[in-house]
């Protein structure tokens, strides 16, 4: 089971790389795209100075009418290969935890591949109810990509028992909802960053990186979606971070509380989410100002997931690196 689990987590990583290039062919080739209108367009516009276009026909004996089933087919085939790479990974987390005997969320390697399976169930669900930020799916899945290859090449840990301090009870609940926090975090910080780039374009910027930004969703509804995964997600993390996971350091370690590095960095994390939270329900506060605070939020959370892990001890050093 643990060589299957090895194997599946390839398929994954292999799975989200060939939705990212369908994504991508979808944004560089749909009818969508400014790009593939113009390698599609039969005719070139002259603006004539003061009078109306000035419509020149193309001799070009490979230009063609666009079709619009060309870009829905490639992009269903880049979600159809979302869903596969998330069956594979799902796959990947339960022939470990099979393996192990336990719930597989003991070590750094495990916990990303928790975390990030969360954050693509949860693109999944906002797919369903809004199918139309599906151009999204491009950074969702080079997100997938680069952590669960790093999680592979960096964080990889043979499979193992639990050591004694993480034998309890509380180590479901705690990891529980940090991971399925942690997971949507991450989810939320892509429109986050998208919504910054996009009201850049909309504002008339023309430059890098705000271009890139040229066919995504307006920037309004990527600063709603932003807002609502957060407003999800930090109830959650308020009850694993604050509240399950010292019950557990008493139980454990007889304190709630011991400022170890790990739960400094979450409590950081926790500051900064809710001043995210607080700024966005100020009215006077910009837009703007309170999204780069969740990409803060958002640096604060890899800080915590590798760091932390990578670069300090402590009582939570179990990443096993």
């Amino acid at each position: 089971m643990a060589e299957l689990s090895d194997q599946l987590l390839v398929v994954t990583v292999l799975a989200y790389l060939v939705a990212m290039i369908c994504h991508a062919a979808e944004y560089a080739f749909g009818t969508k795209s400014h790009i593939g209108r113009a390698a599609l367009r039969p005719e070139r516009e002259l603006v004539m100075s003061g009078g109306p276009a000035l419509v020149e026909k193309s001799s070009d004996p490979v230009a063609e009418a666009p079709n619009p089933w060309r870009s829905v087919l490639i992009g269903r085939a880049a979600v159809a290969l979302t869903g596969l790479a998330a069956a594979a990974h799902i796959g990947t987390l339960i022939t470990r935890g099979i393996a192990a005997e336990r719930v597989p969320w003991g070590n750094m390697y495990e916990f990303i591949l928790s975390a990030t399976f969360i954050g693509i169930a949860a693109w999944l669900v906002v797919l369903v109810r809004w199918p139309n930020l599906r151009h999204l799916g491009l950074f969702v899945a080079l997100f997938q990509v680069l952590l669960l290859g790093v999680a592979g090449m960096v964080a990889y840990t043979p499979v193992g028992p639990l050591v004694p301090a993480l034998d309890s009870a509380w180590f479901i609940v705690h990891i529980a909802a940090v991971s399925t926090s942690s997971g949507i975090f991450l989810l939320g910080a892509v429109p986050a960053v998208l919504y910054l780039m996009r009201a850049g374009y909309e504002k008339g910027k023309r430059s890098f990186p705000y271009t890139l930004a040229k066919n995504v969703p307006a920037a309004a509804a990527l600063e709603r979606l932003t807002f609502r995964l957060h407003a999800f997600a930090f109830p959650i993390w308020t009850f694993g971070a604050l509240i399950a996971g010292p019950i557990w350091a008493e139980a454990s370690w007889g304190r709630y509380w011991g400022w170890d590095p790990k739960e400094v960095w979450a409590f950081i994390s926790w500051i900064v989410y809710a001043g995210y939270l607080h700024a966005r329900a100020t009215p006077s506060v910009k837009r703007n100002v309170a999204t780069w605070i969740a990409i803060i939020g958002f640096l604060t959370m890899l800080m915590n997931l590798f760091g932390v892990n990578l670069f300090f001890g402590g009582l939570h050093s179990y990443a096993d690196v």
